[in-house]
């Protein structure tokens, strides 16, 4: 009896492992956008998964930056995010992905594809300043070709707390 339910345990680790980790597999990542946070955004997900973003603000425009982090860069979010503004801005030319979302919808691309194929650490942020007007950030964003809009507003959002990290494998 002993001996059976021993093999029976090993037969199940066996076919549980060979099942793999559910974050094997690429997949959708759908984050959802609020006042001043990301719901939804998972610590840990395969290289080639394709996030979207949905905001659930009535006023705030949003937006979901991935800066892919060097190797060798240890910090934490909470401390990246703490960093003066020109120092954190030397990671910016590391963004994978940017994905804005209006008030109240859905989110476009407007830098890549909103898809993480490199296995490391990103810092997730939203660097919008707080009460900007969602059209005169628009409207700033494509006439800068590229460069930060500059616009009036507060704080960006991840001052208030809009941040976060994933692991991409």
């Amino acid at each position: 009896m002993k001996k059976t339910r021993i093999a029976a345990i090993v037969a199940l680790l066996l076919v549980l492992g060979a099942c793999g980790n559910s974050d094997a597999e690429p997949t959708t990542v759908e984050v959802t956008a609020v006042d001043y946070g990301f719901e939804g955004l998972p610590e840990t997900v395969a290289a080639g998964s394709t996030f979207t973003l949905v905001n659930d603000s009535s006023v705030e425009l949003h937006e979901l930056v991935a800066i892919r982090l060097p190797d060798d860069e240890k910090r934490s979010a909470d401390d990246l995010v703490k960093l003066p503004p020109e120092e954190l801005a030397g990671f910016f030319p590391l963004v994978e992905t940017v994905i804005i979302a209006p008030p109240e919808a859905e989110g476009f691309a407007v830098e890549g594809v909103g898809t993480l194929t490199e296995p490391g650490r990103y810092l997730i942020i939203c660097a919008i300043p707080t009460g900007a007007n969602p059209d005169e950030y628009m409207a700033a964003a494509a006439a800068a070709e590229g460069g930060p809009p500059q616009v009036a507003g507060g704080p960006p959002h991840l001052a208030m707390g809009m941040y976060g990290e994933i692991t991409v494998r």
